[in-house]
């Protein structure tokens, strides 16, 4: 059985486009592929963050996870940190990835800003780090969003430097599995920008939990036009924000974008809206739900993740250690 490997970040409460662009598929996916669904903590470091907030948002992300229909008997779920393979394999890959291959990656550079000078050298060298996280389970699949291809491509560069230069079948290369719906949903301030639990603005995003008043106020606060809707999804090219609100509907009811221009046409957002608040209620009501049902009882999910580490350091000790004999480290 082909296998996934996948991760969020717990820097901040989930949001509508993390459950349309990832997690929705990984339910999908865990039943046809052997998955790993991580937690990456280690990751979310990277960044200025609070302790106590981190450990809070651990938990949330594993009760999300679980909330939006992750079974822990079907998916192996864990913590990043609770593998220690993943940092040990991210520091000998590190050592083998040119400072210029990192030079190019996006992500630091929106991250960093303009004074690059303060950033951490760990958001400078995550990409080694999360190349570890994949390539450590031999990796077949990682669902991405199209953002993120730039990192399974440069996960792909590394695994074949390091197979060539020791010749050697040490990892298998990774494909990313990229859904075309719903795989990016936007701002509802922006539709240029991403949908971020990181926003500044709560308004720019739906977050999981969020109650059915917030919810009404977000989208009926959400940036539109005045135009009314048209019957080709494709006329909205140029309209990103009424694009996004057709996107999250279409995503959402299971339709196609164009299905639901079709639906919609000749309506103004004044109509389309109130549609769309039903249905994100409809969908998110029972995940908010489900969220704060688990984390009643963190012990439990804590027993969970236990479990999902057990497992994943069984897969990944295998190939850290051809990793540690190939690079000439001497065995315990």
């Amino acid at each position: 059985m082909k296998r996934i490997f996948s991760g969020l970040q717990p820097s901040g409460v989930l949001t509508l486009g993390n459950y349309l662009g990832a997690l929705r598929r990984w339910v999908e996916l865990q039943e046809s592929y052997d998955c790993l669904y991580c937690i990456v903590d280690m990751h979310a470091i990277t960044m200025p963050l609070e302790p106590t907030a981190l450990r809070e948002n651990i938990y949330e992300v594993a009760a999300t996870y679980m909330a939006c229909g992750l079974d822990p008997s079907k998916s192996t779920l864990f913590i990043q940190s609770h593998v220690a393979a993943h940092a040990e394999l991210g520091w000998m890959l590190g050592c083998k990835t040119p400072m210029g291959w990192l030079n190019r990656m996006t992500q630091f550079k929106d991250k960093a800003g303009k004074d690059k000078e303060k950033a951490s050298l760990g958001l400078y060298g995550y990409p080694c780090l999360q190349a570890a996280d994949i390539l450590l389970y031999q990796t077949h699949l990682v669902p991405v969003g199209e953002d993120q291809k730039q990192h399974i491509e440069l996960t792909r560069d590394i695994a074949q430097s390091v197979n060539s230069a020791y010749n050697a079948s040490l990892f298998t290369l990774p494909e990313p599995l990229i859904s075309e719906i719903g795989a990016r949903i936007m701002s509802l301030r922006d539709g240029n920008k991403k949908m971020s639990k990181s926003d500044p603005s709560d308004f720019s995003r739906i977050n999981l939990r969020d109650d059915t008043d917030l919810i009404v106020q977000k989208i009926k606060k959400a940036r539109t036009d005045a135009e009314p809707l048209p019957d080709n999804f494709d006329q909205l090219a140029d309209r990103p924000e009424a694009r996004n609100l057709i996107t999250i509907y279409a995503s959402l009811q299971g339709q196609t974008p164009q299905k639901v221009c079709e639906t919609f046409s000749g309506q103004l957002f004044s109509i389309f809206k109130p549609a769309l608040t039903e249905l994100v209620i409809e969908k998110l009501e029972p995940i908010s739900h489900r969220i704060n049902e688990l984390l009643s009882d963190k012990g439990e999910l804590a027993r969970h993740l236990k479990k999902g580490a057990e497992r994943a350091e069984e897969l990944a000790s295998p190939t850290l250690r051809n990793a540690q004999n190939i690079f000439g480290f001497v065995a315990r």
